[in-house]
């Protein structure tokens, strides 16, 4: 296996790792390091899905005991149905709208004036929600969501298809201007990415399976555990870092990104479009 190739599966893997949670879009990020990397041909799309599976599980085992109880006291706790519910209603909404605009929206929306307009209009929706009035907030627990936030907050997570949107930044903000607190609009987030992003990967590589072969496997496998270990580390800082701050400083990024996308492609240093 080259030795290159690998080399180039871990650094993707770093940056699915550290931006998939962060506000600030994981796909306009891949696509920019998969171009300078000479790493974005046809499979290589699949290879940026599917390790954002490992991305999940360091999700899965930071918040492993809230998972585990949620799922044993199932049976007996109405408070553990509402919540596991709560996360399915929310999931409901990408699976169909992806099924049914997913192609379409893979087909004319990956440009670099959508990513670069969807970076810097999501940095300045971030400093709009940021300034609302602490009395805005009415949900301070994730166990007082109702089914219609979490609906609400799943329409919100569609948001994401469009390239540049970011899944975490459109469900934590979206979250949050429909009156969530910071820490419970990225706590449920991170739940709700759980089944979104294992379903993708999931999909995406049943539906690409004849672009891969078993000498792939390597490529991917160092892909899906650097991204674990990288998501592990950025989940785990993000819970500390919102504790005490807000979104502010990723707005900023975002509108900065934003514009070194519109450079990119103005040199043609990176080709954003299929």
């Amino acid at each position: 296996m080259d030795a290159v190739l690998l080399l180039k599966a871990a650094i993707m893997g770093v940056v699915e790792g550290l931006t998939e949670f962060l506000p600030v879009s994981s796909t306009g990020h891949l696509i920019l390091a998969g171009s300078l990397l000479d790493f974005a041909d046809a499979k290589a799309k699949v290879f940026d899905i599917a390790i954002q599976t490992g991305a999940i599980f360091a999700v899965v085992l930071v918040f492993w005991d809230r998972l585990r109880s949620a799922v044993v006291n199932l049976p007996t706790s109405g408070r553990a149905r509402r919540f596991v519910g709560n996360v399915a209603i929310a999931f409901v909404p990408a699976v169909v709208l992806g099924l049914l605009f997913g192609k379409a929206i893979k087909a004319h929306l990956f440009t670099a004036p959508v990513v670069a307009t969807t970076f810097i209009v999501g940095g300045l929706i971030i400093l709009w929600a940021e300034r609302r009035p602490a009395s805005a907030v009415r949900i301070r627990t994730i166990h007082e969501m109702t089914p219609m936030d979490a609906l609400k907050v799943g329409l919100v997570q569609c948001l994401a298809m469009i390239p540049g949107t970011s899944r975490s930044g459109a469900t934590i903000i979206g979250g949050m201007l429909l009156g969530l607190s910071r820490q419970v609009a990225t706590d449920f987030s991170f739940f709700l990415a759980i089944p979104t992003l294992i379903g993708a990967g999931v999909y995406s590589l049943y539906k690409e399976r004849a672009l891969l072969h078993a000498s792939d496997a390597p490529v991917f496998a160092v892909g899906f555990v650097v991204s674990f270990f990288a998501a592990w580390v950025c989940v785990r800082w993000l819970l500390r870092y919102i504790a005490t701050h807000d979104f502010v400083p990723f707005a900023w990024y975002r509108i900065a990104f934003g514009l070194v996308v519109l450079a990119t492609a103005w040199t043609g240093v990176v080709t954003w479009a299929d």
